[in-house]
């Protein structure tokens, strides 16, 4: 994949960086392993009941990666292509296992930017799968030491892709917990009701 022609800020094999920048870097791909196989997990599990409160809060913990990555000065790549770490990893799978658990959820609507207010439909399933392909692309030069590129990388497509997915994502899966707590307490309640007005409506008769 090309990156925006610039000079590239190291002429190095690998970059040095200072120890700061590093914990950084390690802390952020922590994250990402984690959500990665908290992901493959709840996939291969296949529990609807407890899928859509583990992907909430596996989204919210990796949104919070993002935003660190967002307020940081912007990284620069080591080269002005990006370095090749082997292919992708097969997440087709990961993808079709989403969908059957999620069912009737899986589908959804959002606005991708609140300034041009345009609906999108799209489906879970293929966001998160979206979102894991590019958080994976950046752990790859990660862990072949590229720490400089893997920063560069999780930055870029989180300010460009996978954090605006991922904030959609959330406020569906919001959406959906909401849903199932909300109208089952406004049934209760008006079941609650109804057996009030019947009770009133005996002793009136």
């Amino acid at each position: 994949m090309s990156q925006t022609p610039q000079t590239p800020l190291f002429s190095t094999p690998q970059a040095v960086l200072d120890s700061e920048t590093e914990d950084f870097a390690q802390q952020i791909a922590d994250s990402v392993t984690g959500f990665l196989l908290a992901l493959r997990a709840i996939a291969r599990e296949a529990d609807g009941g407890r899928a859509i409160s583990l992907l909430l809060l596996e989204i919210s913990q990796v949104l919070l990666a993002g935003a660190r990555l967002g307020v940081q000065r912007d990284f620069e790549p080591r080269l002005e292509y990006q370095p090749d770490v082997g292919p992708e990893a097969d997440v087709d799978e990961m993808r079709i296992r989403l969908a059957e658990m999620l069912g009737d959820v899986d589908t959804y609507s959002f606005v991708f930017d609140p300034y041009v207010p345009e609906v999108v439909a799209s489906q879970l399933s293929d966001d998160l799968t979206a979102i894991a392909t590019d958080l994976e692309n950046g752990l790859r030069h990660y862990r072949a030491g590229d720490v400089a590129e893997a920063l560069w990388w999780w930055q870029f497509s989180y300010v460009s892709s996978w954090g605006n997915l991922a904030g959609a994502i959330l406020n569906a899966l919001l959406s959906v917990v909401a849903h199932d707590r909300l109208d089952v307490d406004n049934d209760a309640e008006l079941e609650q009701i109804e057996a009030a007005e019947a009770v009133l409506d005996s002793k009136g008769s």
